[in-house]
């Protein structure tokens, strides 16, 4: 059978990648897949830099809408990036009749909703699995190998940028600013770091994940979120005293009151395997009401590890490019017209546990008064750790830190009382307030 053909559209770490795995595995490849596939067109700004990528015999374009308007071309890979010519240029490759390959999760994140409705109109496949976790198949997971499942929360270490920052704030005892000067040295963090230290990188693949797991629409504007920039050594190693260690999460869970979407540093058990994924590795836990809680843990990023992904995606579209499109595994897993409205919460109506630590004079009658102000917001105390005012400030300091892990309480009612707290003329600082997931 005549070979698939493929356009890319950018040929930068992950596109040269994946001409690399590809030519690798070009004989296993084909096996699986049932015929050859062939990238035979490229379209980059930096012509040298593709052809050097593509090789011989692939045709170089500086123009992606070449690509897009060659009849002979079956599948489009984009990995250009951003919300602006991306979305055009997937808009149009599915107007084409093209299928499309994207690694852009802030693509489908923003416009997921518009470009699946799209696809599915023209009848062509828009797959994503290199979009969220690079080598970690867990798009393919949560919408088949899970699909048996009412899926009840998932919980992810999504952006290995900020998990190497935080491993080691928490292994040297260094503060952010100085780590992350580090990552950006080593290449684990861009040179503009916002996307992954603010948390927006991690909200984008966590909001794709939750429109599968719960078949809802893809509201990367309705997700709470939260980065890494104002985490103190000093909580990292209180943290680690309680046992427990704070990691970066992507959490989106199904309540009786509607779904949870937040991305946000967490207190997470040393004991759960979560706790334990360090470096810049990324892992994603979920829990099926039939399956239980299951584990997927790899390479969130990186030239091959992403490859891999957008060659399975391939491999798929390649399989089912000639099944009646009704067939095929819906872009959300759900059937479009089956999806849901189920509300996503605002953080005020979030229900889970808090590690607060307050900065507070070190005198008699201080730990009573806001203890007291837990409890008459009916916010119970789960554990209780009070520093000596010399660890804290040095010898013969007249501060310390208090710090206070609750049981669970809806979020809104924690902001009232913490308001509360700080304007007590005792709490010296900005209290810090960490949530805990417990994950089990």
């Amino acid at each position: 059978m005549k070979p698939i053909q493929v356009g890319l559209l950018g040929a930068g770490t992950v596109g040269s990648g994946t001409f690399k795995v590809l030519l690798r595995n070009q004989e296993e490849i084909k096996r699986r897949a049932g015929r050859g596939i062939e990238i035979t067109m490229v379209a980059d700004l930096d012509a040298a830099r593709a052809r050097e990528v593509a090789g011989e015999g692939v045709k170089v374009v500086a123009d992606a809408r070449e690509v897009i308007a060659n009849p002979d071309i079956d599948i489009v890979i984009e990995l250009i990036g951003g919300y602006g010519i991306a979305r055009q240029l997937v808009l149009e490759a599915i107007a084409a009749g093209k299928h499309v390959v994207t690694a852009n999760k802030a693509l489908l994140a923003v416009h997921g909703t518009e470009i699946f409705a799209a696809a599915h109109a023209k009848g062509v496949m828009v797959a994503f699995e290199a979009a969220v976790a690079g080598g970690i198949p867990i798009i393919k997971a949560l919408r088949e190998g899970l699909t048996a499942n009412s899926i009840q929360w998932l919980a992810g270490i999504i952006n290995g940028t900020t998990n190497f920052i935080l491993s080691e704030m928490r292994d040297k005892g260094l503060d952010f600013a100085t780590v992350l000067k580090e990552a950006q040295r080593l290449g684990y963090a861009e040179a503009d770091p916002t996307f992954d230290i603010e948390g927006v990188d991690a909200g984008h693949k966590v909001t794709l994940m939750s429109a599968i797991a719960f078949g809802i629409p893809v509201q990367f504007d309705k997700a709470h979120i939260e980065g890494i920039t104002k985490l103190a050594a000093q909580d990292i190693k209180y943290a680690e005293q309680l046992g427990y260690r704070i990691k970066l999460l992507g959490i989106t869970k199904r309540t009786a009151q509607g779904i949870e979407l937040r991305v946000h540093p967490s207190l997470v058990p040393s004991k759960r395997l979560l706790a334990n994924v360090e470096g810049a590795m990324n892992a994603v836990v979920v829990h099926g009401d039939a399956v239980g809680t299951t584990l997927y843990y790899g390479k969130g990023a990186g030239s091959e590890p992403t490859a891999s992904a957008v060659i399975a995606d391939l491999v798929d579209i390649t399989r089912l490019h000639t099944a009646d499109a009704a067939h095929r595994v819906p872009h959300l897993a759900f059937h479009p017209d089956a999806m849901s409205d189920l509300k996503v919460l605002p953080m005020a109506e979030v229900v889970t546990s808090y590690y607060l630590r307050l900065r507070v004079a070190d005198q008699a009658g201080v730990l009573a008064k806001v203890t007291g102000l837990l409890a008459t917001a009916g916010i119970s105390i789960d554990a209780v750790l009070q520093r000596e005012a010399d660890e804290v400030g040095g010898e013969g300091s007249t501060q310390t830190d208090l710090i206070i892990l609750t049981h669970d309480a809806r979020e809104g009612t924690v902001n009232d009382v913490l308001a509360e707290l700080q304007a007590l003329p005792t709490v010296l600082q900005p209290i810090v307030r960490i949530r805990k997931e417990e994950l089990s």
